[in-house]
């Protein structure tokens, strides 16, 4: 059953709110005043709805031509955020603690050849950065702490490289174990010449030295989320576990306590699977809300948020397809609080609110179109989107239009 973003009465909404950084109340933060606001659905020539504009950043002021995936860092002896924005000549880090003065630091080159897929994550102050049809770019490590007291950009190096694989598509990293799981590798099931391997497991609890600590080598996957589980189903509770996107595979749940011999617990599928991209559990862990980066492509229709009911692990139930009054394809998205923040491509950055979700109750509150030059249905604009900073500033960016520094209004 799929339908359109369902209108509900606010008393309904009984959900408590575990905070995860900016952007997690149930109800809109005002943008500090010297934000440009989205008056009458423009912000900075932007077309918008309840966020507005600090700042644009070109890919040109970071030295890079084509835009890729983004994360944060928080320093937490300084308090300062900073942006990590992929590019395809390498990394670039940007202060955006003043958000209205943005400042580029640096960049950390490709470690080979450039990349259109360059994806980052952060563990104990230290970036992760792996890329894909890049020749042996392995994982760069780079100590973030290097950016303090950093006044004029620099061209940075990688602390350390591992090299135990060679090109890989994305990573994810749990923070409260201290692994990476690298996916899209050469290895860990990979067909000879393509890069489609399951989870290559990595022990980064000394961040400058990663070292390998398994496969799970049995199902290629495309994107994860690894979690110790805090949710319903007793059974697990306390395990790690990976929710993995797998590509023309559907969904995944597998459990890495044991990083040698990984179990897979279940799998799931949906109506009109084009392409199982990347998805995010919500906050109690009851939930999984996916994005197919295919389906619209395929299938036509609207842009579709997919929601799984993943309360049993062992037997995860397909609830129900949201869909958007947008047609275009959708890419990453992560959940803070009640909260959705979706990078859309053409359409931007996409902001919805859930209720209960057993209830179908998901609707958009707010959106920034990064890419006003076209709404077509192809992988242009909106690559990915960081909402996870304290201070409620949210980065998104662009593959085209570099980067973006948002707050809801």
């Amino acid at each position: 059953m799929t339908k359109h973003g369902k209108l509900f009465p606010m008393a309904a909404w009984a959900i408590i709110i575990v905070s995860c950084g900016g952007g997690g109340s149930s109800s809109p933060e005002p943008a500090p005043p010297s934000a440009e606001s989205c008056t009458n659905g423009m912000a900075g020539g932007f077309s918008c709805s309840g966020i507005a504009l600090y700042k644009q950043v070109s890919l040109q002021t970071m030295g890079g031509t084509t835009g890729s995936d983004i994360w944060g860092w928080r320093d937490t002896q300084s308090g300062n955020e900073y942006a990590l924005m992929g590019m395809t000549t390498g990394t670039a880090f940007v202060d955006v603690t003043a958000p209205l003065n943005p400042v580029f630091l640096g960049s950390l080159p490709t470690q080979t050849v450039e990349s259109f897929w360059r994806d980052i994550k952060v563990y104990q102050d230290h970036a992760y950065i792996v890329a894909d049809n890049a020749g042996a770019h392995g994982m760069q490590v780079f100590d973030l702490t290097r950016l303090r007291g950093v006044t004029a950009p620099q061209t940075f190096s990688a602390d350390a490289v591992y090299g135990d694989f060679e090109e890989a598509h994305n990573l994810a990293i749990n923070e409260d174990t201290g692994f990476a799981y690298v996916v899209g590798t050469d290895d860990c099931g990979a067909i000879e010449n393509v890069r489609a391997g399951g989870l290559h497991i990595i022990d980064i609890t000394t961040p400058i030295s990663p070292v390998f600590a398994g496969c799970y080598d049995l199902t290629s996957t495309h994107d994860t989320q690894c979690v110790v589980y805090q949710g319903p189903d007793a059974d697990h509770l306390g395990r790690e576990v990976c929710i993995s996107s797998n590509g023309t595979g559907g969904v995944e749940i597998v459990d890495v306590t044991d990083k040698f011999a990984p179990v897979s617990l279940s799998a799931g599928t949906y109506p009109d699977l084009g392409y199982t991209h990347q998805g995010w559990l919500t906050e109690d862990h009851r939930f999984f809300l996916l994005g197919d980066e295919l389906d619209e492509l395929t299938f036509g229709g609207p842009t579709r948020i997919h929601v799984f009911d993943v309360s049993d692990l062992d037997a995860p139930v397909y609830v129900f397809a949201y869909e958007a009054a947008t047609v275009t394809i959708d890419h990453n998205l992560y959940i803070v609080g009640n909260r959705v923040f979706q990078a859309s491509y053409t359409s931007g950055l996409r902001v919805l609110e859930f209720g209960d979700l057993a209830n179908e109750e998901l609707m958009e509150i707010a959106f920034f179109d990064t890419f006003p030059a076209s709404d077509a249905v192809d992988f242009s604009g909106a690559w990915s989107v960081y909402p996870f900073f304290p201070s409620g500033t949210i980065i998104v960016g662009d593959r085209s239009n570099g980067l973006f520094i948002l707050s809801m209004q």
